[in-house]
C-alpha cells in the first residue's frame, strides 16, 4: 500500500497499528484511558482518580464473594459486593423436576393442558425470580456531607436504591443474629430517634442478599467509621 503524499493528514502509514493513538492526542470526554479508568467527569466530584481494589471473600454458606472498594476522597467511598451468579445446574434441576411432575400428571389425566401449564409456570417463575429475588450486586456509597446510598442490582437489570441522609445516621455497627440455628454477623445502620436524641428509631441492615462473613464486614465497617469520624470532626470544627 503506497503511503499518503499529503502531510499531517492523519492516515495510518504501513506498519502502524490501527488501534494505536496518535502522538499528542488525549482521550475524549466520557472515554476510558488506557488503564481503564473513567475520566474525571464520571467520578463523584471529579478531580483526582479513584483508588480501586478488589478482594475475594466468602458468604455464610461458603460461596465466593467479590468486594470492590473505590476511594474517591477521604469523605467519599464506595463498596460493591458481587454475589455468585445463578447456577445452571440448580436451574436445570428445578426445571426438570417441574416438567417430570407435569408429565406424570399428563400420563394419568391425558390432558395436554397440564404440559402447557408446566411450561408457562416455569417461564413465569424464572422471570419472577430474576426480577424480584436474585440480586447480583449490592453497592454501598457513603459521603459524609450527603448521606448513605444503598443500591441492589437484580439479575434482570432492575435496580433498587435507598438513600439515608447523614443527619439521620447515628452509627454504623456490626450486629449479631440467629440464622438457620447458627449465629451470623451483619452490618447495619442505626437511625436517630427524632424525639430522643440518644435513642434509636430504626435499624437498617446492609448486604442482606450476599450475607458476607465477619472478615468482609470488618473491612466495610472500618471505612464507614473513618468517614463518620471525618464527618463529626468537620461538623464540630469552627
Amino acid at each position: 500500500r503506497p503511503s499518503c503524499r499529503r502531510r499531517n493528514c492523519g492516515c495510518a502509514q504501513p506498519g502502524e497499528g490501527r488501534g494505536q493513538p496518535r502522538s499528542g492526542s488525549s482521550p475524549r470526554a466520557g472515554e476510558r484511558t488506557l488503564e481503564g479508568a473513567p475520566d474525571a467527569a464520571a467520578r463523584p466530584g471529579g478531580g483526582e482518580p479513584a483508588m480501586e481494589d478488589e478482594q475475594s471473600f466468602s458468604d455464610i454458606c461458603g460461596g465466593r464473594l467479590a468486594l470492590q472498594r473505590r476511594y474517591y476522597s477521604p469523605s467519599c467511598r464506595e463498596f460493591c459486593l458481587s454475589c455468585p451468579r445463578i447456577s445452571f445446574r440448580s436451574l436445570t434441576a428445578v426445571t426438570c423436576t417441574v416438567w417430570l411432575a407435569a408429565y406424570g400428571l399428563f400420563t394419568l389425566c391425558e390432558n395436554s393442558m397440564i404440559l402447557s401449564a408446566a411450561i408457562f409456570i416455569t417461564l413465569l417463575g424464572l422471570l419472577g425470580y430474576l426480577h424480584f429475588v436474585k440480586i447480583d450486586q449490592e453497592t454501598l456509597l457513603i459521603i459524609d456531607s450527603l448521606g448513605i446510598q444503598m443500591t441492589s442490582s437484580y439479575a434482570s437489570g432492575k435496580e433498587s436504591t435507598t438513600f439515608i441522609e447523614m443527619g439521620k445516621v447515628k452509627d454504623v455497627v456490626i450486629n449479631e443474629a440467629i440464622y438457620m440455628q447458627k449465629v451470623i454477623y451483619y452490618l447495619c445502620i442505626l437511625l436517630k430517634d427524632p424525639v430522643d436524641p440518644q435513642g434509636i428509631s430504626q435499624v437498617v441492615p446492609l448486604f442482606q442478599s450476599a450475607k458476607p462473613r465477619l472478615d468482609c464486614l470488618i473491612e466495610v465497617y472500618r471505612s464507614c467509621q473513618e468517614i463518620l469520624a471525618h464527618q463529626k470532626s468537620t461538623s464540630t470544627s469552627p
